[in-house]
C-alpha cells in the first residue's frame, strides 16, 4: 500500500514554527528552572508572552485550550516570507471530530484531537501486525484478539501528527509494541512476576544498549537475544530506530528506557513486600515507570533532531518529565476498573491515595484527577516559559510534538473501550 501521505497536524499546543534548522541556536542558554515570570524573549523575537497561570484548585478542570500566551508563542512566525517555516500551514486548527466511542473522565483537563487519518491507521496496523506475528514472533495466535484490541495504529497516528511518512510512524509503533511485550511478559499479564525481574530486565536492556564483551562470550549473549519474544522485539525495534535516529537520539532513548526499567523494579519490590508507598513515593516511581520514552523520541519520528545540548537543559527536561507524568496518570485513571478486576492488588494513584490518605474510593479517584490536572497545567506553563526563553525553531517544534503526544495519549485511552471503562463515580 502506498504511503497515505502527511496527516493533519494537531495539538494542545497549537501550530508551531517548524522545520528545524540544523542545530539552530544550539548554544542558546535555557534557565535551569523556570518559575514565576517567563524569561524575556530573545532580542528581536517579538513573541512576547509569559507563563500560563495555574488554574485555582477549586475551579473545575475539563476540556480546554492552552492559555493565550502559550498559543501565541508556539503558533510561530507569520507574515510574508514565513510560510516555509511550517510543515503544514493552517489558518485555524482543524475542528476536532467527535470520538467514535468512549467518554473522557469527567473533570479531566485535556485537549480533544481530530480523528486520526484512517488510511495511515490502517497501514500502520497492517505493518505492525506483520512485524509482531511474522518478523519477531511476539504475538502468538491466542494473543491476537488482545493485540488487535490495543489499536496501536490509532494510538501512534494520533500521537505523532507531524510524522512525514508511515515509515517514520513505524519507528514509534515498533518500540511501543516491544515495550508492551516486555511489560506483559516480564511484569504483568502474560507470565510476568516480580521475582527475578531485575535479571530479565537487565538482559532485555542489552538488546537496546548492546553488550561489549570478548569474542569468546559474545555468542552466548547474541543467542540470548533470540530466546524470548520481548528480547526479539526490543532488538528488532531498536535496529529500525537506529536507521533514522542520530547517535545522540539513540543514547537519549536508551537512557529513558533505563529509567523505565528502574521504575519497573521499584514497583516489583513493593509487590514482593506487599508495600503500599506514600503518595509522593508512588509519584516518584511513576516518573520512572512512565510513558517518557514515547514523547522523548518525537523529533526522530518527526524527521528532525532537537540538538543534544538543548535537550539536556534542565528546563527542557522538566517539560518532558511533566508531560510524561501527566500522560502516565491518565493511564492510572482509565485503567482503574480494569486493574481492580484483575487478580491481586494493582497499585495505581487512586488506590494509593485511598490507602494512604484514608479516602473513599470515589474521593481518592477524584483526587487523582486533580493531581493529573495540576501536572497538565504545570506542563503547559513551563512549556510556554521555555518557548519564550528559547525560541529556537527546533525547540518550538519539539514542544509542540510532546504536547501532541500527550493529547493523542489521552485520546487513545478515552476511545479504547476494548481495554478501558470508567468507574461509576458520577
Amino acid at each position: 500500500m502506498p504511503d497515505p501521505g502527511p496527516s493533519p497536524l494537531q495539538s494542545g499546543l497549537p501550530t508551531a514554527a517548524a522545520p528545524f534548522g540544523t542545530h539552530v541556536l544550539t548554544r542558546t542558554h535555557v534557565p535551569a528552572r523556570i518559575g514565576g515570570p517567563a524569561a524575556a524573549p530573545a532580542p528581536g523575537d517579538g513573541s512576547g508572552g509569559g507563563p500560563v497561570p495555574r488554574r485555582a484548585p477549586q475551579e473545575p478542570a475539563a476540556v480546554g485550550r492552552p492559555a493565550p500566551a502559550l498559543e501565541r508563542i508556539l503558533r510561530g512566525p507569520s507574515g510574508l516570507g514565513t510560510a516555509s517555516l511550517h510543515p503544514v500551514r493552517r489558518e485555524e486548527p482543524p475542528a476536532p471530530a467527535a470520538p467514535a466511542e468512549g467518554r473522557p473522565v469527567p473533570g479531566l483537563y485535556h485537549h480533544p484531537v481530530p480523528e486520526p487519518d484512517p488510511a495511515r491507521v490502517a497501514e500502520v496496523d497492517r505493518r505492525i501486525k506483520a512485524w509482531a506475528v511474522d518478523e519477531v514472533q511476539a504475538c502468538p495466535p491466542e494473543w491476537e484478539d488482545q493485540f488487535d484490541g490495543f489499536c496501536v495504529g490509532r494510538y501512534m497516528v494520533a500521537c505523532h501528527p507531524d510524522a512525514p511518512t508511515v515509515d517514520h510512524l513505524m519507528i514509534a509503533t515498533r518500540l511501543m509494541v516491544a515495550e508492551n511485550a516486555v511489560d506483559d511478559c516480564y511484569c504483568e499479564d502474560h507470565g510476568g512476576s516480580p521475582v527475578g525481574l531485575g535479571s530479565r530486565l537487565l538482559l532485555a536492556h542489552t538488546a537496546l544498549d548492546p553488550l561489549h564483551t570478548t569474542k569468546e562470550y559474545e555468542p552466548g549473549w547474541v543467542e540470548s537475544l533470540r530466546s524470548d519474544a520481548p528480547r526479539r522485539a526490543y532488538r528488532s525495534a531498536m535496529e529500525y530506530f537506529l536507521q533514522r535516529a542520530t547517535p545522540s537520539q539513540a543514547d537519549r532513548f536508551r537512557h529513558d528506557m533505563a529509567r523505565l526499567h528502574l521504575g519497573y523494579l521499584a514497583e516489583a519490590a513493593w509487590a514482593e513486600t506487599d508495600h503500599v508507598p506514600e503518595v509522593w513515593e508512588y509519584l516518584a516511581m511513576r516518573q520512572f515507570n512512565n510513558f517518557r520514552p514515547c514523547p522523548t523520541i518525537t523529533d526522530t519520528v518527526g524527521g528532525y533532531e532537537l540538538p543534544p545540548d538543548l535537550h539536556a537543559q534542565p528546563a527542557v527536561q522538566r517539560v518532558i518529565a511533566l508531560a510524561g507524568n501527566a500522560a502516565t496518570i491518565v493511564n492510572d485513571l482509565y485503567s482503574y476498573t480494569k486493574e481492580l478486576s484483575s487478580p491481586g492488588r494493582h497499585l495505581n494513584l487512586p488506590v494509593v491515595i485511598a490507602e494512604r490518605e484514608g479516602r473513599s474510593e470515589r474521593d481518592a479517584y477524584l483526587k487523582a484527577v486533580e493531581v493529573h490536572n495540576d501536572l497538565m497545567h504545570d506542563f503547559e506553563a513551563e512549556a510556554a516559559a521555555l518557548a519564550a526563553a528559547c525560541p529556537a525553531p527546533s525547540v518550538l517544534r519539539f514542544l509542540r510534538g510532546v504536547a501532541a503526544w500527550v493529547d493523542g495519549n489521552h485520546y487513545w485511552h478515552q476511545t479504547n473501550t476494548y481495554r478501558y471503562s470508567l468507574p461509576d463515580f458520577w
